[in-house]
């Protein structure tokens, strides 16, 4: 099995590494032998795998590709249980959002191009915006139905969050009582160290390399989402790949969100919200649902609640 390493000391730590879901993936787990772990960890990129070959919209194969090819068709398409309950999550989550986590947003990617660094068209947009919008959908179990011929439906908004737990869920039913999944920052922990000793987990600095704050996990999720992942400059103004669902346009304000829950896929999703939100709003609402964060403006101004969670890199501890 590709990148699978154990430590040597009596703990017997080991950790799989790969590239999954569009990114580097790292799974951590404590076992009793090189064979009980491999046996975990190969279960565990298993389900990385059935996830990513079920919703990954660059598969032609996949249910996503089944769905967006029936667009426009008035049929629409019949969906299993496990995509029905994601598309339940997609619209308590637009309703929560107030209609900014959306995902039929993906189909802006058209007019945005981050590796040329080219600002859209008014008109690019205008073209574009009509096919965006959750509202418009018609899902009524088990049945989703998208009514004009372009538009998208794409899981990447919580995809990656959505695999964090079902990993971690997997790795408990294995019986692992001591590990940690991490997928590109995105991750959960499957119970602390086997002596108490908390997981130490970095947040990464939107401007620079490395860490701008850590925390100390023994148990939940974190999730992050800033303008750092993939965006270009222009004149000053940072454009980033999260785009505003009403207006077509890239989120201003925050540089990065980083929150804390039960579950990574709710994390993720608050992150990102919280970012659509903004630098005033985007605070204040995940204060109103008390779930710990950790926000960065565009000044670098960090606001964090609750106070001690986090620490600052390079702060006496």
């Amino acid at each position: 099995m590709p990148g699978l390493s154990g430590s040597r000391h009596r703990a017997q730590l080991y950790v799989h590494r790969a590239h999954r879901l569009g990114g580097p993936c790292a799974i951590h787990v404590y076992a009793a032998d090189a064979a009980r772990a491999t046996q975990v960890l190969q279960a565990a990129d298993a389900e990385l795998l059935r996830i990513e070959t079920r919703y990954s919209r660059y598969r032609p194969d996949s249910i996503i590709s089944r769905i967006n090819a029936s667009a426009g068709d008035g049929r629409g398409v019949e969906v299993d249980d496990e995509t029905a309950a994601l598309l339940d999550y997609a619209d308590a989550a637009h309703r929560e959002s107030e209609g900014r986590f959306d995902i039929t947003s993906g189909v802006l990617r058209r007019a945005w191009d981050f590796r040329e660094a080219r600002l859209p068209s008014d008109e690019d947009l205008a073209l574009l915006l009509p096919l965006v919008g959750w509202s418009r959908v018609e899902w009524r179990r088990p049945r989703v139905v998208l009514p004009q011929a372009g538009m998208q439906l794409d899981f990447g908004g919580f995809g990656k969050e959505y695999a964090v737990d079902r990993v971690a869920a997997g790795l408990r039913m294995h019986g692992i009582e001591h590990g940690l999944v991490d997928l590109a920052g995105d991750l959960c922990i499957v119970g602390a160290h086997p002596d108490g000793r908390p997981w130490q987990v970095g947040l990464q600095h939107p401007r620079q390399a490395g860490a701008i704050a850590t925390l100390s996990m023994t148990a939940g999720a974190v999730a992050s989402s800033g303008d750092y992942e993939r965006g270009f400059v222009i004149d000053g103004q940072r454009y980033c790949h999260i785009l505003d669902p009403r207006s077509g346009w890239p989120v201003q304000g925050l540089a990065g969100v980083s929150v804390v829950a039960d579950q990574c896929l709710v994390a993720g999703t608050a992150a990102t919200t919280a970012m659509l939100m903004g630098a005033e709003a985007g605070p204040q609402w995940l204060a109103g649902l008390g779930l710990p964060h950790l926000c960065i403006t565009t000044a670098l101004q960090t606001l964090t609640a609750p106070a001690g969670l986090f620490h600052p890199v390079g702060a006496a501890p």
